[in-house]
């Protein structure tokens, strides 16, 4: 069932729970907000003397911190509640730790949790803005923007946000990845054709891309590359990855090996890539499993950029969403 970006409770709160048909412009709308913030052209501090929570029940580096980053640039001070520091460890529900810090006053509630459908049932009840910042297998509503955005200034689309005539090919563990479903919804809807590439097993259907699983073969006619790392946590045997070239098994790949022979973004792969096409990666990156440290730190990466677009991206979900 598609979520659409921005749902009102019966209190007529706004959140972004999600990108999943969602139409263009209103993507288009949380994209030029963040280029203005990017540019200069937007300086305010709507948040000035409000305070935001970041409700992290799963780990996090750059997501947690970038709605950090975002939230003191509009001016909000922030309250940070991890997993191991609420009283979840005390069998507290989630419902009921988001109930008490929404009682202290906050602004906007920024959730991430291992359960699919976190956001949208804090959501149900809430009196202030709920931002889904990654809710299991689900939806990352905020890192498909920023992907979106990273793309669209690498093309140097960012007047339009127009990705019309654009392809993109997003590799690795599609199945567990929020962020694929995030990112196939805010590329589709802005116009660019993707394409999901994997095994089998790691690669589902019907997700409105088009399923690949030959690399090789659709590699020079991408304009981006999308790099994801196998989710080892999400899968059965939850084995962390093992060093590369070693043969360990996990799930739906045969091995370590075997995965990056077929499907690691290696230097030579890149060296098959289109003139100007870009490589992309959410984060955290398995260097020498999905991706070669050379190609992550070489020309045709923008993955610091996205890092970098995440937090105007943030700044704008803040301003549309949290000023009230």
């Amino acid at each position: 069932m598609s979520t659409p970006t921005t749902v009102r409770t019966a209190t007529q709160i706004p959140h972004l729970l999600g990108l999943q048909g969602v139409a263009a412009s209103d993507m288009r709308r949380y994209l030029e907000i963040a280029r203005d913030f990017a540019t200069g052209s937007r300086t305010d501090r709507p948040l000035e003397g409000k305070t935001v929570a970041n409700l992290f029940f799963e780990d996090s580096t750059r997501t947690r911190n970038s709605f950090t980053v975002a939230a003191h640039r509009l001016g909000a001070t922030v309250i940070d509640l991890t997993g191991s520091s609420s009283s979840i460890n005390k069998g507290e529900t989630l419902i009921d730790t988001a109930r008490n810090v929404e009682a202290m006053g906050v602004c906007a509630l920024c959730v991430r949790a291992k359960q699919s459908g976190a956001a949208i049932m804090l959501a149900a009840g809430a009196t202030c803005p709920v931002i889904n910042t990654g809710d299991g297998k689900h939806e990352h509503p905020t890192q498909g923007l920023l992907d979106a955005y990273a793309f669209a200034e690498a093309a140097g689309r960012i007047d339009t946000f127009d990705l019309s005539g654009l392809n993109i090919a997003i590799v690795g563990d599609i199945a567990s990845s929020r962020v694929a479903r995030s990112s196939i919804a805010a590329m589709r809807a802005l116009g660019a054709k993707v394409v999901t590439v994997g095994p089998p097993g790691l690669v589902p259907g019907g997700l409105g891309a088009e399923v690949a699983t030959n690399l090789d073969k659709i590699l020079p006619d991408m304009d981006a590359v999308m790099m994801l790392r196998i989710q080892f946590e999400r899968h059965a045997d939850g084995a962390p990855p093992p060093p590369a070239g070693q043969g360990a098994r996990s799930g739906a790949i045969a091995s370590v090996r075997e995965f990056r022979e077929f499907y690691a973004l290696t230097e030579a792969r890149e060296s098959r890539m289109k003139q100007g096409a870009i490589v992309m990666h959410p984060g955290p990156i398995n260097r020498g499993i999905e991706l070669d440290a050379a190609v992550a730190d070489g020309p045709r990466s923008v993955i610091l950029k996205q890092v970098t677009a995440g937090v105007h991206v943030r700044m704008a979900v803040f301003a549309k969403l949290a000023v009230g």
